[in-house]
């Protein structure tokens, strides 16, 4: 059977979902027996988002192969529980590097380069080698940005040939907005007309249109954008704001999205999957009572999407503990001595968030001093594990200038510095320890009995390590080192075991939790929580 090509593009501004949407699909397809994955193609020249700062483009995720990725590729994890690679997600910067090393080599025999056909039939080539190498039925591929864009056009056009040489193998969602005009009191059509109109200059005919809006939609209005843009009435589908994005799919499912794509494409319907658990997770997301509160502790919190997959995996966690997510985003920059007391003592637990470079970093270990002192449940990741560790330097094991070499080259008490592997790296991309890596627990810990594991896979995205010359001090003064490498002996979790939980992870856990299968370090430490509250 011939794997089929779905493309979703979205029209007048961005941001409008088309990551949730793509997401969506491919939970309602794979719902109903088929095998689905999901790609993303971002049209900057960067090579991959492990360059970019958060304010530029939100979180950046790892996959387990260790590419950074876009973060939308965490929502087709967290909505599908496939495992995401390298494959899933191109960049211009990306494809532009592939014709370029092609051409230094020689394989395109002397001839012109040009945007087409080269640079279309790199994307086109990325687009099928999912299809091709996996036998997947259907290959769901995001076009990031908007129609209009200039740097979206090299995507467009591939799409539109595409569509030309695979036929009914292939068809294109396009998402649009909807707006209300609240003086008229009445939602517009017009922005959608645009946006189709500029995806048919291009060459695209859609063949379904779901429409963004803040208020139900009519029939007629409906009706109205499926006569101006020329796709079938019962193709045109609205995405009304809901509560929760984990809604997007049930709310897809009534408007028979899926069934749409498959008469589309010529696949069979079989019976409209149940979509139990989903639904269950999602009754205890509307019958939890009780609340947590969460103090995310970091330098980003002002930005949404930053620490995306931290704020997923807590609200999964919550949930799963039948407890709403109270998270309160606290700036590590504007905490200190004098206002510590008065920002975190409503809080009932505290994440310390993973970050780069020194600005905020004596808030974070004020908040940590405040946690240990006060046992307050706190999970600390990545550079948040290494901030645990510093601060026990100072004020338990005495060092006043212990430090990461990340933030002082010189300081006397490297407690953590750069790994070994890291010395010889001149370059910033890619380059760092990435992706998945074993860890093997203390059968004792907390965190083991957390996992019911000693053996467990996390995945990594740091340059500095802990440092074991210490370790043996650490430990005599009651911070443990109760998870490492089996090969290299890197600190990967440290605890304290005289404090209710008081775990540091030097690895993601974030990226490991999905709606159907949370993380259990997460749900571990809301449980915590909750016990240290009553």
């Amino acid at each position: 059977m011939d794997t089929k090509y779905i493309f979703v593009t979205g029209g007048v501004v961005s941001s409008l979902g088309k990551g949730i949407i793509s997401a969506s699909l491919a939970k309602l397809l794979q719902a109903r027996g088929y095998n689905v994955t999901i790609q993303k193609f971002d049209p900057y020249i960067n090579i991959d988002p492990g360059t970019l700062n958060p304010y530029e483009h939100g979180e950046c995720y790892v996959t387990v192969d260790g590419h950074e990725a876009d973060l939308d590729l965490g929502h087709y994890e967290r909505f599908t529980n496939i495992r995401t690679t390298r494959a899933n997600n191109i960049t211009t910067g990306r494809i532009y590097q592939n014709v370029i090393n092609k051409e230094r080599r020689g394989d395109y025999l002397g001839k012109t380069v040009q945007i087409i056909p080269h640079i279309t039939d790199e994307i086109k080539r990325n687009v099928k080698l999912l299809g091709t190498k996996n036998e997947f039925d259907f290959v769901i591929t995001e076009i990031g940005g908007t129609v209009g864009d200039i740097e979206s056009l090299p995507f467009l056009e591939s799409v539109r040939q595409l569509k030309w040489e695979l036929g009914k193998n292939c068809l294109c969602i396009h998402l649009t907005y909807v707006p209300f005009i609240a003086a008229a009191k009445e939602v517009k059509t017009k922005p959608t007309q645009h946006s189709v109109k500029q995806l048919q200059e291009v060459g695209i005919q859609p063949d379904i249109l779901v429409l963004r809006t803040e208020h139900e939609l009519n029939n007629d209005i409906r009706r109205k954008v499926a006569l101006f843009c020329n796709v079938a009435p019962e193709a045109v589908i609205q995405s009304i704001d809901v509560p929760s994005i984990y809604e997007v799919p049930l709310k897809m499912q009534q408007q028979k999205l899926d069934e749409i794509v498959l008469t589309k494409t010529g696949m069979t319907l079989g019976a409209t999957p149940e979509l139990k658990p989903w639904k269950e997770f999602l009754a205890r997301v509307k019958n939890a009572k009780e609340s947590v509160r969460i103090g995310l502790v970091g330098k980003y919190v002002e930005l949404q999407d930053a620490y995306k997959s931290i704020d997923e995996a807590l609200f999964q966690a919550a949930t799963y503990n039948d407890r709403k997510l109270d998270l309160q985003l606290i700036h590590s920059e504007k905490l200190n001595e004098s206002n510590v007391e008065e920002m975190l003592s409503s809080m009932d637990g505290l994440l310390i968030a993973p970050g780069f470079g020194q600005r905020g970093i004596e808030g974070k270990f004020t908040a940590i001093k405040y946690a240990r002192e006060h046992d307050v449940p706190t999970f600390g990741i990545c550079l948040g594990m290494q901030c645990m560790v510093i601060e026990f330097a100072r004020n338990v094991l005495g060092y006043a200038d212990a430090n990461s070499t990340e933030m002082e080259v010189s300081t006397k008490h490297n407690v953590i510095d750069l790994m070994e592997s890291q010395k010889s790296v001149s370059n910033m991309g890619g380059t760092m320890r990435l992706g998945e890596y074993d860890c093997v627990l203390n059968p004792d810990s907390k965190t083991a009995k957390a996992y019911q594991s000693t053996h467990i896979k996390e995945r990594h995205r740091h340059r500095f390590e802990f440092n074991s010359d210490y370790r043996a001090e650490f430990e005599a003064a009651g911070m443990k080192c109760v998870g490492e490498n089996p090969e290299t002996h890197l600190v990967e979790v440290i605890e304290i075991p005289s404090l209710s939980w008081f775990i540091g992870v030097q690895y993601h856990p974030e990226y490991n939790s999905t709606v159907l299968r949370p993380n259990p370090l997460f749900l571990d430490f809301i449980k915590a929580v909750i016990k240290n509250k009553k």
